[in-house]
């Protein structure tokens, strides 16, 4: 594995010329210009925006239909359906006619507060085709949108078989053995397979219809929505002229409950009727084999007969103005369809028995004054309907598959499209129509259909509830009807209902969609895309970061709670890999930011451009961090932009990381071939993003530099890390290597170690990272070296106390890790107060500390001599061959640094160049490892 080259990790500058025609093509964009106007025509892209900057003619972009042939016809068609003929009477015969009244509130109610969501997004920007699934898709994300466009094609799938079944059994019912219109033994066949026979025929002919294009469909549907409100209004008119009768509504032939009776009693107008038509009377359904009827088996079916309330929105390809037609074309005909339910439920508790309306669900045309009026409104109704969901289902298929939602799964659909007619998706939905058809059962495809729709209405509600409480800018529906409590009423009574239908189902359902959901968000390649679109979860997130971030109070941070915020300033991520990896498992779910500084001016900035590349590198890294770029005129002043205005309220960077300043050569590990980073995405041509220092190349700053950053960095009271080797750092062979034991901490002050204290700040700070790295490699023992040291002018006395000094050292470190909660193996080394000539080299490092009481010198001059140098080389030197011995088996090292020379210091350039000589003797042909500084408390022994 590789990590990078630390000197390329330090917070150096890569300078490039900005692109001054980026200007120019933006402002082109912006009116309309294109700089490959050949290649792409100027015409606006679904989901690019809310603005368009150039009116087209609607018609010709196939944009033809107005509010009420291409909205009020279809949704007033969709929501009469099968119901308002031939499932009416079932309703009002089982539950009664306060319980159908109440289902009619309750449904049209849920139905109002969706149809608010619906006309608030629709009127909130252009709409393209696909109707739900565009709104959805572009106001809650990929994600939801997809899997929602997904259950709602299948819910005008199983919409359709279900009109399909009504129309079966109207025909059946009527030409069928002892059919209304049938003399003598000329009949049409009847059973279980002739009515799917006759399904497939109506769903072929269906087929036909729509090869032909929607736009003939919709152009009629005026016609057929005219004839369904003459057969209506016929019916009214029927219930009050038609009189009393005992002989005119017979018993159907596939009604077994009734064996004994031949012919059912109709009343008319009675008051005695209407008492006994008050309350429910549940009885047995006698086209699903004598299965109990119950609340939520009538409300099933009511509900699916009124889900039509999407088809003039499944439309809005073909609508010339969608963003008005929708709403109110789609209001009216709830209104519409409302009203007329209601008279035709009073008229039929007022005029025909509870028994007669469960035993025969299609008595509306024996007591009709001309019974073809009822026949032709079941087979103009259930048809209309039946191809409305077939031609919605068709377009939502057809808008996944443009959104690539599925990749190239659904490609087939849009290679079968012709003159913008989707017949491959015709024929898909086609086919599966024909699959639920073999359920047979018209109340059972209701309740499937109610439940698909119900899930469809409350992933709609919940878009605009989560947009309107977003408190978005942009959000300015035309349509002003609406608060976020209609969106919640909508939502939690669209979730209780499905409940109530089928728990089954609606459980089955919800879990799909949630399947659907992860599967989308892991593999769908239209990801990258959809980010145009435009997610609520991103508005939803910054809405809560925000109210959260604000009651987060810096004042009342508490030792027990602390975690590492890292800055980690980098050069080039060619060369830092490795070490981005590691301090993204270090930051213990912190805050992580990765630095840059530019060098430069505004002039140049590219910002835009850059921060992509920033984004695309966390997603090729997979580390859970922020990126921050600054802009200056030299490197320590870019740092100390990044360390002061890094991160946002209480959350703030309280531990820098940088790479070691040496002279190694950079090593790229996006073009190296043994590399687990190697990547491609960052080349492009000759261009390369990123771009590291070759090897000969002069340095963008100088150590003197970097040492006042490291200087700078203490003053600010951050907690300091310089990391080195990490370019060995191997993760894959550390999880699985057996000879790889232990993560070793070193709490000795190289640079002074007669004051060497393995319990003071810096140590400790060392132990917290060394435990927080412990829990992602869980097979490693953390080592503690604990390293006595005596002053010279101890020598002639240490040798009889020396072995009580180390007992009672060791005892007490035993102790404090007790406390601290930290397992750890204790390591004592005795070269240090052993070996004298070793002791005395490391008295010269002690002018090299920044703390004045470490100072202690031999005598007054304190002027760096080339003899004092070589003397502490020679200890450095020697210091490292004892930890490189000790290092056969660790994966990692934390080292105490010392703190650097001052600023103050005259001399300071040739300390701080003496300071890093040191550090990298130090630290040569080790492991990868981390010289720590700390100057906050991070344990606590206290509850």
């Amino acid at each position: 594995m590789s990590a990078s080259t630390e000197q390329e990790t330090a917070p150096i500058a890569n300078s490039r010329n900005g692109r001054t025609g980026s200007v120019f093509r933006s402002f082109g964009s912006l009116f309309g210009g294109s700089q490959n106007s050949g290649d792409r025509p100027n015409t606006p892209q679904s989901g690019d925006g809310y603005v368009e900057f150039g009116m087209q003619d609607p018609e010709r972009n196939g944009r033809t239909l107005g509010t009420f042939a291409g909205v009020f016809s279809p949704v007033a068609l969709s929501m009469f359906s099968a119901l308002v003929f031939i499932r009416v009477g079932y309703i009002v015969g089982n539950a009664g006619l306060y319980v159908t009244l109440l289902q009619f509130l309750i449904a049209y109610g849920i139905l109002l507060f969706t149809v608010a969501s619906v006309c608030a997004i629709s009127t909130n920007g252009a709409i393209e085709g696909g109707g739900v699934y565009f709104m959805i898709s572009r106001t809650l994300g990929l994600e939801f949108g997809g899997s929602i466009g997904t259950l709602f094609f299948f819910a005008n799938v199983v919409g359709s078989a279900m009109a399909i079944s009504g129309c079966t059994e109207g025909i059946m019912d009527n030409f069928g053995p002892g059919g209304h219109f049938v003399t003598g033994d000329s009949t049409l066949p009847d059973g279980k397979w002739w009515r799917f026979l006759t399904s497939s025929m109506i769903n072929t002919l269906q087929l036909l219809v729509c090869l032909v294009g929607a736009a003939l469909f919709a152009k009629t549907s005026v016609l057929i929505l005219g004839t369904v409100t003459v057969c209506l209004f016929a019916t009214y008119i029927s219930f009050l002229a038609v009189g009393a009768t005992n002989d005119t509504i017979p018993v159907p032939a596939e009604n077994n409950i009734s064996k004994t009776v031949h012919f059912l009693n109709y009343t008319g107008l009675s008051a005695n009727t209407l008492r006994e038509n008050l309350g429910s009377h549940y009885g047995s359904d006698y086209t699903s084999n004598g299965k109990m009827v119950d609340f939520s088996t009538t409300f099933g079916v009511l509900f699916s007969g009124v889900t039509g309330i999407m088809a003039g929105a499944n439309m809005s390809g073909e609508l010339k103005n969608p963003s008005k037609s929708i709403p109110w074309g789609t209001l009216s005909a709830v209104a519409f369809t409302f009203v007329s339910y209601i008279i035709l439920s009073f008229l039929m508790s007022c005029t025909t028995p509870y028994y007669t309306m469960q035993n025969n669900y299609l008595f509306l045309m024996p007591v009709n004054l001309w019974p073809p009026f009822t026949a032709i409104g079941i087979l103009t109704a259930t048809f209309s309907t039946s191809l409305s969901n077939l031609i919605g289902s068709s377009r939502i298929l057809e808008a996944l598959s443009k959104d690539q939602v599925f990749g190239s799964l659904l490609n087939f659909v849009l290679h079968g499209t012709w003159k913008g007619n989707p017949i491959a998706a015709v024929v898909v939905s086609w086919c599966l129509v024909e699959c639920i058809l073999l359920i047979g059962s018209f109340n059972i495809i209701a309740q499937i259909n109610s439940v698909l729709f119900m899930l469809s209405y409350l992933a709609t509600n919940l878009a605009c509830l989560g947009i309107e409480l977003t408190g978005a800018p942009n959000f300015r529906p035309l349509f002003k009807y609406f608060t976020w409590h209609t969106c919640l009423v909508g939502l939690l009574g669209t979730l209780i209902m499905m409940f109530v239908i089928n728990p089954i189902y609606a459980s089955s359902c919800i879990i799909l969609c949630l399947i659907l959901v992860i599967a989308l968000h892991l593999f769908s390649p239209a990801a990258t895309q959809a980010a145009q679109w435009g997610s609520i979860s991103q508005a939803l997130m910054f809405h809560q970061v925000r109210k959260y971030l604000l009651m987060l109070d810096p004042r009342k941070d508490h030792v027990k709670f602390w975690r590492p915020q890292i800055l980690l300033l980098v050069s080039s991520p060619r060369s830092c890999c490795p070490l981005v990896d590691f301090v993204n498992d270090l930051k213990k779910s912190g805050l992580y930011i990765i630095g840059h500084v530019k060098l430069g001016d505004f002039k140049s900035a590219e910002d835009a451009e850059e921060n992509q590349q920033w984004w695309s590198f966390l997603d090729h890294m997979r580390v859970k961090a922020f990126t921050e770029v600054t802009l200056s005129r030299s490197i320590r002043e870019g740092v100390q932009h990044l360390i002061r205005l890094s991160g946002i309220g209480a959350m703030k960077p309280n531990t820098i990381i940088l790479g070691f300043y040496d002279n190694e050569a950079p090593r790229d590990f996006f073009q190296n071939g043994s590399s687990p980073y190697k990547t491609d995405d960052f080349n492009t041509g000759d261009i390369q993003s990123f771009p590291i220092r070759r090897d000969g190349d002069p340095k963008h700053f100088q150590v003197q530099e970097y040492v006042q950053i490291l200087c700078d960095t203490l003053r600010m009271k951050k907690n300091l890390c310089l990391c080195r080797n990490f370019q060995r750092l191997d993760k894959n062979f550390i999880a699985i290597s057996k000879h790889v034991k232990y993560i070793d901490v070193w709490p000795i002050n190289m640079f002074n170690p007669t004051c060497g204290d393995p319990f003071d700040m810096v140590s400790l700070f060392m132990m917290q990272l060394a435990v927080i790295m412990l829990a992602k490699w869980k097979h490693l023992r953390v080592r503690i070296f604990l390293c006595e040291a005596n002053d010279d002018r101890t020598v002639g006395t240490f040798d009889t106390q020396a072995p009580q000094m180390e007992i009672f050292s060791k005892m007490k470190l035993e102790q404090s890790l007790k406390e601290l909660r930290i397992t750890a193996d204790i390591v004592e080394i005795q070269e240090w107060s052993r070996d004298s000539d070793f002791s005395r080299h490391a008295r010269t490092l002690r002018q090299f500390t920044a703390q004045a009481d470490n100072a202690l010198l031999e005598d007054d001059d304190d002027e760096l001599t080339e003899e004092r140098l070589n003397r502490s080389l020679v200890y450095m030197q020697r210091a490292n061959q004892i930890i490189r011995e000790r290092s056969d088996q660790t994966a990692l090292s934390f080292i105490y640094l010392a703190a650097p020379p001052k600023l103050s210091m005259p001399d300071f350039a040739q300390r701080s160049a003496s300071y890093m000589e040191l550090l990298t003797e130090l630290t040569a042909e080790l492991p990868p490892t981390i010289l720590v500084h700390g100057v906050s408390t991070v344990t606590s022994t206290t509850l």
